[in-house]
């Protein structure tokens, strides 16, 4: 081997001794490029998860409470075609009470009752109303106004015409009332 051929292998061992160091830099940055890839594509995909998650727990929330709902009003087609029924049981008992048969007012105040009960079991409550107290938009519904008896009752409900009722606290059927003018 001559000089000139060692120097010639000399010199290319120290380029390949500087390229490697380049190259092992390369590979480390182009490793740290693709981890920083792999976690923000990590991050995207935890966080659509998450959001599916939240998204399916308030639909299961939603689909809980529709059900409730509807369980709770499920009767109230039925109970609104049985309330002109006790209208006119209130109506016949009235005209019962006047009358001197006794038997036939206490018949048909157990059946009044009985039918009262159930309905109430079922979550049907009548709302008490009573003369002289305040007209609420969400309970009554004005059928009249009238001059009224005294100051204390304008504004105030002097009569009512037909009971309200509601079903598990919801208005069935709103009050129909007249109030003072």
């Amino acid at each position: 081997m001559t000089i000139r051929e060692f120097i010639d292998t000399m010199s290319k061992q120290e380029k390949v001794q500087e390229e490697k160091p380049k190259n092992k830099k390369a590979p480390k940055a182009s490793k740290k490029a693709v981890e920083k890839e792999l976690q923000e594509a990590l991050q995207q995909e935890k966080d659509k998860f998450l959001r599916l998650f939240a998204e399916f727990e308030n639909y299961k929330k939603r689909t809980t409470k529709e059900r409730i709902e509807l369980y709770g009003t499920a009767n109230q087609e039925l109970m609104t075609v049985l309330l002109p029924i006790l209208d006119d049981f209130d109506r016949g008992l009235l005209e019962i009470e006047k009358s001197a048969d006794k038997p036939v007012l206490e018949g048909m105040t157990l059946i009044y009752n009985k039918l009262n009960n159930i309905l109430e079991q079922k979550g049907l409550k009548k709302m008490e109303i009573k003369q002289g107290a305040d007209f609420d938009v969400d309970f009554h519904e004005a059928i009249t106004q009238i001059p009224a008896p005294s100051k204390k009752l304008k504004g105030k409900i002097i009569d009512v015409v037909e009971k309200g009722y509601k079903l598990n606290e919801k208005v069935i059927r709103y009050a129909k009332v007249v109030i003072g003018q």
